[in-house]
């Protein structure tokens, strides 16, 4: 399988190389808007560099796309248009109403558009959907995902300053970061999800243009309570921060903190360790999902519209806190 990475200056294509080389991928091809550095990634990585967009993406078996949210667009289109598998990096478009257009194409088109939102893929939600497909899980109560990082000068150290705009990266921490909570509840709400509080502010960083802390609190039809947090409020620019993904139904109690994850459940009083994937690594299953999904010739985990889904509930959410 050849694989393009397009937009190697994102600050995420060392970690989808990670992912692709991880599933056994050989081919691996490095194109970027800035050709310098396009060439420089391959060099430094050993792979073959890329200069006409067009040609590049016609002779991929899939293409994963990352760059600047005024290019991205455009660029997908074109993916789209050449009927060619990809991956598609948040964030796609300054803003939902940009972004839109893009998923109806996709919609159209039958194109196949995966989202990398990794945590759909932790040990304590893949569990969870084990022990609810065997009739285990009880009625989800309650869940709560925690993604606070370090200090927004982490972009800047990227080299992706543009992301600390609010006209370029639509948003902050929430926008960002609380993106994979947000999904997480949608991936596992029963019917539509209402906020019920959105609290939005600069707690430390007070000089940026964004905010640095996110806490939304919403519920869905059967009642289950869920809770998002992000944040750029970590003491360490570390990667991982201060993660927890934790799911509590009737009958289990699952906790995943990145570097260890657990599952307890009380029809049979077991409390067993689930195997962890640290989230900078995270990205290799859901490689590895779609990949899988792409050779069976099934449709990606996450889509563009689940991406799309997920903007429009933060946009909500900006708007119950008053921005």
């Amino acid at each position: 399988m050849r694989i393009l990475l397009a937009g190697t200056s994102h600050w995420h294509a060392q970690m989808h190389l990670d992912a692709a080389r991880h599933a056994g991928a050989d081919d691996i091809r490095a194109w970027d808007l800035d050709a310098a550095h396009g060439r420089e990634f391959a060099e430094r990585f050993g792979l073959v560099a890329e200069g006409d967009f067009d040609a590049a993406i016609a002779d991929a078996d899939l293409v994963v796309l990352m760059g600047h949210p005024d290019t991205v667009p455009g660029l997908a289109r074109r993916v789209i248009e050449a009927g060619t598998p990809m991956i598609l990096e948040k964030p796609a478009a300054p803003s939902t109403k940009m972004l839109a257009p893009l998923a109806k194409l996709a919609r159209s088109r039958g194109a196949f558009v995966g989202v990398p939102l990794p945590n759909r893929f932790g040990p304590a939600v893949a569990e969870f959907a084990r022990l609810r497909q065997a009739g285990r899980s009880g009625k989800l109560a309650h869940a709560s995902f925690r993604l606070v990082n370090g200090p927004p000068q982490r972009y800047r150290d990227d080299a992706v300053g543009w992301l600390l705009d609010p006209s370029i990266g639509g948003g902050g921490a929430l926008r960002n970061l609380g993106i994979h909570g947000i999904d997480a509840a949608l991936s596992l709400a029963d019917g539509p999800l209402t906020i019920v509080s959105s609290s939005i502010g600069k707690l430390i960083h007070a000089a940026e243009r964004v905010e640095d802390h996110a806490l939304v609190v919403l519920t869905d039809a059967a009642g289950t309570l869920f809770t998002v947090e992000a944040g750029y409020t970590y003491a360490s620019m570390a990667p991982g921060g201060d993660f927890e993904w934790r799911l509590v139904s009737a009958n289990s109690t699952l906790v995943d903190r990145g570097d260890s994850a657990f599952c307890a459940t009380l029809d049979d009083g077991e409390r067993r360790v689930l195997t962890p994937e640290h989230t900078s690594t995270r990205y290799r299953l859901f490689t590895a999902d779609t990949l899988r999904r792409l050779s069976e010739g099934r449709d990606p985990a996450i889509s563009l519209d689940d991406y799309l889904a997920a903007m429009q509930l933060i946009d909500s959410a900006y708007e119950k806190a008053g921005l």
